[in-house]
């Protein structure tokens, strides 16, 4: 075994032998100085060790810098059904009336404001729940530490408010439950609490984990009790940001203002931005001219956590977007004029493959990457319908294969089941007895979602049958093919024997195993190197013919023992 010296070893980790001798007194290793030898067992749990230790220092110095940075405000995303009140909760905090200046009432953009409290301050995202600005509710949730999900005390939870929970779910972010609407007599928090535990949410009231706080947007009441969960959780996530490291935030909504031109709200997430900075947001750039904050005041810098309106892009830039600090106006011009060529092929080749994948594509990608869930977006026609599909889902789940349903509801699949099937890896829309509108098809071919629409269960059940065997391991057994004889055994001129064989069954194929039977007790297993009938080879023999077998590796047949031919066939799972 191969021995290596402790001050080889040390040299090689980038140590002082001192530091390594250490080490090995840590292990119990016996040495007498750092001459001595290691075998290459030892060394080499020796270097597991050295850098298991160092990745844990490193984590530790990482996590001391982190805790050692500044906290931020959370950033908070209002999320809900349509005229549950979330508008008039944040209209409540921020002591404004901008619910009463909504077009009929709704929230028609996102809008990010800064609250303050005698905690600290708050940033509060709001956004629509109407079912037509799913796109702005799925990018609300991505930016958010914390999601505020309100349900109406006499409504109860509705189709949005599922899926703002599956918004908030796929992006990962801690949700609490806010009641509104108490103060109405129609009021049913109780009814409420039970919706929530049949969505999976059992309330802490309950004895579960779900922060869930009566409140009433309109009078106030709880929503003092709701800031103080809110930052609760937010002192448990424990917010930090550097506002000295290279800027980065994200753009919450823009548009074009006839007077000022291009407009967008960024909230900053990392370092800060000032004015006379340099931006890229995506590949759009600009020079920041003026920064205004959410009380109308301008600002000279923006740091992180921060929601501000920007002026100075040379276009409106896409929502939605990362935004970068860039050093100078070239670099800008530079950067965004390459991303536009990138964006331009990148579109061309999207459109592509959007009209050549299909199912098929899907099934195989997915074995290929050994996935062992299925994501399951589901939309059926009536509840009965839903019931029954979950109840098929539920029996053709198995131990090796989940299938996840990331989100099922009544009615045609929408925007945002597009949204959350393209943000979810391997993801499908399965439609019953319902049919999406035109632009939810043409969203789902530009997003390369697959989406499936039927008519008939049985249909259905076959295509998830279908998804789940693709990613079962497949089942193999063996096949007898034929056997053959040992009449005669020749040797080669080079060295080597072949074996003079009469088929006495079946057929003998080239490409297949073979068992070596003496006495009927297997003496070895391998392939065959070659078959040949009189001096050709051939691919296969059929029995009651004579054959010449060469076996790869072994030739140590007898007359009289029996070549078994045997193939590896797949086989169908019960």
């Amino acid at each position: 075994m191969a021995k290596v010296r402790i001050y080889q070893l040390a040299r090689e980790l980038g140590m002082d032998s001192k530091e390594l001798l250490e080490v090995l007194d840590e292990m119990g290793v016996a040495y007498k100085s750092h001459a001595s030898t290691l075998d290459e067992e030892t060394a080499e749990t020796v270097r597991e060790l050295v850098y298991e230790q160092r990745e844990e220092a490193r984590k530790r110095a990482e996590e001391e810098r982190r805790k050692a940075l500044p906290k931020r405000p959370p950033v908070v995303v209002i999320m809900g059904h349509v005229d549950h009140g979330k508008t008039t909760l944040l209209d409540y905090l921020r002591k404004s009336r901008v619910a009463e200046r909504e077009a009929g009432g709704i929230t028609q953009h996102i809008g990010a404001f800064e609250v303050e409290t005698p905690q600290g301050t708050v940033v509060f995202i709001d956004t629509p729940g109407h079912e037509a600005f799913t796109t702005i509710r799925e990018r609300g949730a991505k930016v958010a530490d914390i999601a505020v999900i309100i349900v109406a005390a006499d409504d109860g939870i509705m189709p949005q408010t599922k899926e703002a929970i599956a918004h908030a779910k796929a992006a990962g972010i801690p949700m609490i439950f806010a009641i509104n609407k108490i103060d109405l007599p129609t009021a049913d928090v109780d009814r409420v609490m039970q919706q929530l535990m049949q969505e999976g949410f059992v309330p802490e009231a309950y004895g579960g984990d779900a922060i869930v706080v009566p409140i009433s947007a309109k009078t106030g009441q709880g929503v003092d009790d709701l800031l103080e969960m809110i930052l609760l959780v937010a002192e448990m996530e424990d917010l930090r940001a550097d506002p000295e490291a290279e800027p980065r935030g994200v753009i919450l909504e823009s548009r074009m203002d006839k007077k000022m031109g291009p407009l967008a709200t960024l909230l900053v997430q990392q370092g800060t931005f000032r004015v006379g900075d340099y931006l890229l947001a995506d590949d759009v750039w600009g020079k920041i001219r003026a920064m205004i904050d959410s009380a109308g005041r301008q600002v000279k810098e923006a740091r992180p956590g921060k929601p501000v309106q920007v002026l100075g892009f040379r276009e409106v830039p896409p929502a939605g977007t990362e935004v970068e600090w860039v050093p100078d106006e070239a670099a800008a011009k530079e950067i965004a004029a390459e991303r536009k060529e990138e964006r331009r092929e990148q579109e061309l080749k999207a459109r592509q493959a959007a009209r050549a994948r299909n199912l098929a594509d899907l099934l195989r990608q997915m074995q290929a990457a050994e996935q062992k869930e299925v994501n399951l977006i589901l939309r059926a026609d009536t509840q009965g319908s839903l019931e029954a599909i979950k109840g098929i889902i539920a029996k053709l789940q198995t131990d090796e294969v989940r299938i996840n349903l990331l989100h099922a509801d009544l009615g045609a699949p929408t925007e945002g089941d597009i949204l959350l099937a393209s943000t979810t890896e391997n993801a499908v829309i399965f439609a019953f007895g319902v049919n999406p509108p035109g632009s939810v098809k043409k969203k789902a071919e530009q997003k390369g979602v697959i989406l499936k629409t039927f008519r008939v269960i049985y249909d259905l059940t076959d295509e998830l049958k279908k998804l789940v065997e693709m990613q079962l391991e497949p089942e193999y057994q063996e096949r007898v093919l034929g056997h053959a004889e040992v009449r005669a055994v020749f040797k080669l001129p080079k060295g080597g024997r072949v074996a003079g064989c009469y088929v006495t069954d079946g057929k003998i194929v080239r490409s297949a195993e073979v068992r070596v039977l003496r006495g009927g007790e297997e003496v070895w297993r391998g392939r065959i190197e070659s078959l040949k009938r009189f001096k050709e080879d051939v691919r296969e023999v059929a029995a009651g013919y004579e054959c010449g077998i060469k076996l790869a590796g072994f030739d140590g047949f007898e007359e009289g023992d029996v070549f078994e031919a045997l193939e590896v066939v797949e086989v169908a799972r019960a």
